[in-house]
């Protein structure tokens, strides 16, 4: 019996995200501080004569299993680039539990999950840096979701630092179902050369002192957002006033909102207090990834 080969893709969530610069080739400089939930869609691969992919899940519908899908195009890529270090072929199978176009990594996920199962399967090592500058390739979020611990991002989403330490915090993410176009988000933003990231404290191991540097971030895809989908704005304020929550603001491009909390009880208490104001909306609960060991 061929055994399965399982990665999950958890949800990518910005804690800030501050855009710096508009460059020549149209896209923006960033700096954000990305966290992981320990929430997650599930990418399963099993060796054979050609590629296959199948989806399920709650988040399953509308999403297609085509050459366009990102895991598809991720081991597409792989292939090209490490041919002698690739199988034939994979019936990969997806458990799509995350929204779609939601600010939370979802395909970037995926597609880094597919990758590293491609880079599990090799004979012999693949370069770390070599994987990470493909990945960059397939979209500005899968160099992060390839490594799927604290950091911070820069540049278009390849520059990454990863931290040595930080807090053990929950979340609560709410979506309200409605997909945000990140071109869209864009082409409303006012000031694309924004000020950075200010210098995160050193060693981050205390709530608190995460607490009081996001006080000086924000994410400046949220305003534009928010006058999209005004259901944004409506959640990031009814999280504010749910007890325990130290920060509430959108993630990425939107829609997804999230709550930050010191205690797994109060993050729970809080996505429930959503499900009975919003029976509609997805919301969940999670610990955030720390630091790898």
């Amino acid at each position: 019996m061929v055994e399965a080969i399982v990665q999950t893709a958890p949800a990518k969530i910005n804690l800030a995200l501050h855009v710096t610069r508009r460059r020549e080739d149209g896209y923006h400089d960033l700096e954000s501080l990305i966290v992981f939930a320990d929430i997650f869609d599930e990418l399963e691969a099993v060796t054979a004569a050609e590629d296959s992919l199948t989806i399920s899940g709650p988040f399953s519908r509308g999403l297609g299993a085509g050459p366009n899908n990102l895991v598809l195009k991720a081991i597409a890529a792989f292939r090209a680039r490490w041919p002698e270090l690739s199988p034939p072929g994979l019936n990969l199978h997806l458990t799509k539990n995350l929204p779609v176009a939601a600010g939370i990594g979802g395909g970037s996920a995926d597609a880094a999950a597919a990758l590293r199962i491609l880079a599990g399967m090799a004979a012999e090592p693949v370069p770390v840096a070599d994987l990470a500058d493909l990945a960059a390739r397939l979209g500005a979020d899968v160099p992060a979701c390839l490594l799927s611990r604290p950091l911070v991002a820069r540049g278009v989403g390849e520059i990454l630092s990863p931290l040595p330490d930080f807090p053990q915090l929950h979340v609560t993410l709410v979506n309200p179902g409605v997909a945000v176009a990140t071109a869209d988000v864009f082409r409303r933003l006012r000031a694309h050369d924004n000020y950075p990231l200010p210098a995160l404290p050193e060693p981050l191991t205390r709530p608190a002192q995460l607490g009081l540097w996001l006080n000086e971030t924000r994410n400046d895809l949220q305003p534009p957002a928010v006058k999209l989908v005004p259901e944004i704005g409506v959640l990031i304020e009814e999280l504010a006033e749910t007890p325990g929550c130290m920060l509430s603001r959108m993630s990425g491009s939107g829609a997804t909102v999230f709550g930050l909390f010191g205690s797994e009880g109060q993050a729970h208490e809080a996505a429930n207090h959503i499900r009975r104001q919003y029976p509609d909306y997805w919301a969940a609960a999670a610990a955030i990834s720390g630091p790898a060991i």
